[in-house]
């Protein structure tokens, strides 16, 4: 079951909402964009998106960044055991969004210059290889998709936080017991839930108010 759940969850809960109002913006894509999904994984996104709220009100399970290789945009993420670089096509084929975009959340932040975001960029292609984090815990050498992004945007902001922490909660707001989802998750990993513990998720950085939408609705791939 491990394995499975670890190819398709790629976020952890956190009970400090940060609110934030965003202005759309009309672009295409560049290097430093951000890409919100919601990867539809079954009961631990279900547990996910009881206690997390993105932007607008959306679900997400994962992101990931738009960086620059070889004059090429491509996307790094913290996916399928590892991090790794994949096509624009294949991320947005994923939600079914490579005629029109209508899942996949699209953000930008015009709180860095350029060379900055070119720094996000090639820490993120830096840690390509690395394994991807089951556990959710920071600064273990291993990498979940949003650590990666708040890691990589940090860096790109001279090691000041650019996207903020929280504490994890992996309990059900209304019976305030652990989703037994989690349990079992934990359980297999032979590891405690790491309840209060600092992290971050998707849905938070969606929500910041350092990124502003973008209103893209297709891509020439």
């Amino acid at each position: 079951m491990i394995k499975g759940i670890n190819k398709l969850i790629f976020v952890f809960v956190m009970t400090i909402f940060i609110g934030c109002q965003q202005k759309p913006v009309s672009s295409t894509l560049q290097e430093g964009d951000l890409l919100f999904q919601d990867l539809n994984c079954g009961p631990l996104c279900d547990a996910i998106e009881t206690v997390t709220q993105g932007v607008d009100g959306k679900s997400f399970s994962h992101c990931a960044m738009v960086v620059k290789q070889n004059d090429s945009l491509k996307v790094v993420e913290a996916i399928g055991g590892k991090v790794q670089i994949n096509s624009l096509y294949n991320f947005f084929k994923r939600s079914e969004d490579t005629l029109s975009i209508k899942n996949i959340t699209i953000a930008r932040t015009n709180k860095l210059n350029a060379e900055s975001l070119r720094q996000a960029s090639d820490f993120a292609l830096k840690q390509v290889g690395q394994p991807y984090d089951d556990a959710f815990i920071l600064n273990n050498g291993k990498w979940y998709c949003s650590e990666l992004i708040y890691e990589a945007f940090k860096t790109a902001n001279q090691q000041k936080e650019f996207f903020l922490l929280a504490p994890m909660t992996f309990k059900d707001p209304n019976t305030k017991d652990f989703f037994p989802a989690w349990v079992e998750y934990y359980k297999e990993l032979h590891q405690p839930i790491p309840e209060g513990a600092l992290g971050i998720n998707p849905g938070s950085i969606s929500r910041s108010d350092k990124l502003s939408i973008l209103k893209i609705k297709q891509l020439k791939f």
